[in-house]
């Protein structure tokens, strides 16, 4: 079962949002309001917010506990520009754009997490090239 949160139009910046977005994508839903909490960046605190939402999407709406959910997919689109205008000198006009971000948070079981890497490394490993060059020891 997968729980989606959306944040739009938030004014930050997309690039400044993913920094944030990069720390706790693939975690524990406790892990990740652990980093939240203790990072010092301005997104830090929608991302802990929308975070949250979800969750308690998950718990009212689906009856999923927190301790088994994790960040599947969290992905920061960017949104429209608000256009603003600065005079410079001979009078010259210069644009300011103030970005925005759309923020995408899905929420997966753990269970299905676990399921999908046990069938990813069931493959065999090969030999590494480490060992095929190796000397025999003589007798």
């Amino acid at each position: 079962m997968e729980v989606i949160a959306k944040l739009r139009y938030l004014r930050i910046a997309p690039r400044k949002v993913r920094l944030v977005a990069d720390l706790v994508r693939g975690k524990s839903v406790e892990e990740a309001t652990h980093i939240l909490n203790f990072t010092r960046k301005k997104a830090a605190r929608p991302l802990f917010k929308l975070l949250n939402s979800a969750v308690a999407n998950a718990s009212h709406n689906f009856q999923l506990k927190k301790e088994n959910l994790y960040i599947s997919k969290l992905v920061v689109d960017e949104g429209p520009k608000l256009k603003r205008w600065r005079p410079r000198a001979r009078g010259v006009t210069y644009e300011i754009q103030k970005k925005t971000s759309h923020i995408t948070l899905t929420l997966a079981e753990m269970d299905n997490r676990k399921s999908k890497l046990k069938t990813q490394n069931s493959k065999p490993q090969p030999k590494s090239q480490n060992e095929k060059l190796k000397p025999k020891k003589k007798k």
